[in-house]
């Protein structure tokens, strides 16, 4: 007999709490992703040639049609000049009240997610590892499967998208065990 989504809602929020702890840890105990960014040769310069940028994301050279990115012009601009993918954020706090209650939304949806694919495939009384198995597969896609996409298409260091990719795998296994441990 399968197991209702509904059933799962201990399994669902304590793994989410896991993984929104041990992403703490991760960012502000262990520190390995402290190189994954590098500051800029004239940081002031660049900080004052984005004084107007509204947040948002942007690319330098810029180009706003495909026939723009088929002229010459720009064409050179991409081959002989530094491109850049930016990303401008909202500045003036320090608080990351905001991105940790989305972080924490986040992880939430992935457990339900996680929590749906393992209640239609896992019967109740499901062995520890059998449940691991599944929840952990869905849950480290989920948590680190985007992230060569980072590098593949945005410029990001191979090495910072290791590292996410590790975090991801770190967050799927603590949602499997949880699933495992707390299954019905």
């Amino acid at each position: 007999m399968n197991v209702s989504l509904v059933s799962l809602w201990l399994p669902i929020v304590v793994s989410a709490v896991v993984v929104f702890i041990a992403s703490s840890a991760v960012w502000n105990l262990l520190k390995y992703h402290d190189s994954d960014w590098q500051k800029l040769p004239d940081e002031e310069a660049a900080r004052a040639a984005l004084k107007s940028a509204t947040p948002g994301q942007y690319n330098v050279p810029n180009a706003e049609s495909p026939a723009d990115r088929n002229s010459p012009e720009w064409q050179d601009k991409y081959k002989h000049g530094q491109a850049a993918i930016l990303n401008v954020v909202t500045h003036g706090s320090l608080s990351k009240g905001k991105q940790l209650t989305q972080w924490m939304i986040y992880c939430l949806a992935i457990s339900v997610m996680v929590a749906y694919v393992a209640s239609v495939t896992l019967p109740a009384g499901a062995d520890y590892l059998r449940v691991f198995r599944v929840a952990g597969t869905v849950a480290v896609l989920a948590y680190a499967g985007a992230a060569p996409m980072h590098g593949i298409w945005f410029g990001q260091k191979w090495s910072a998208t290791a590292k996410d990719i590790l975090d991801g795998v770190i967050y799927g296994f603590l949602t499997a065990g949880v699933f495992g441990w707390l299954w019905p």
